[in-house]
């Protein structure tokens, strides 16, 4: 059986710390501590947790480093995500937004988790992003919250 790549905002990650979004937040990076599933960890995710508070941090350390793939932000993610913006699928106050989902779309992962419900986890995001990947060439990505993936 495949183990399923998933890419995650820093949202997430944050989310074991809200208690909001702890229960689903947690499950969700219980996936990758017991290896059911493989963490997408960008760069870009990577900086955003650098300026969170050590508490956050500490639940990305949590994963063993066999389950993590790490990659890079590159000149082709920079180039889907300058599309999205020309698109306007997101504003250009949601130029994260649209590196995130341009670095899991070049890294084909399997799906992109998110509790951003304006900007990524919306209908009309996710049509927009899809639209722009498949005339580009890429692959369509799916993106969850994470209480539709645990």
């Amino acid at each position: 059986m495949k183990i399923l790549r998933i890419y995650l905002d820093t949202s997430v990650v944050g989310g074991c710390c809200d208690a909001e979004f702890m229960t689903p937040s947690c499950a969700m990076m219980d996936l990758f501590v017991s290896g059911k599933a493989i963490l997408i960890f960008s760069s870009l995710l990577a900086n955003e947790l650098e300026r969170a508070p050590a508490s956050v941090q500490a639940w990305a350390l949590k994963i063993p480093e066999m389950f993590v793939e790490r990659v890079e932000s590159t000149a082709e993610a920079e180039a889907l995500r300058d599309i999205y913006l020309a698109e306007r699928v997101v504003g250009p106050a949601s130029l994260l937004d649209a590196h995130h989902v341009a670095l899991a779309t070049v890294a084909r992962a399997d799906m992109i988790v998110s509790w951003n419900f304006k900007h990524i986890v919306h209908h009309e995001k996710m049509a927009g992003f899809n639209a722009v990947n498949m005339r580009e060439g890429y692959a369509p990505i799916r993106i969850f919250s994470p209480l539709e993936v645990v």
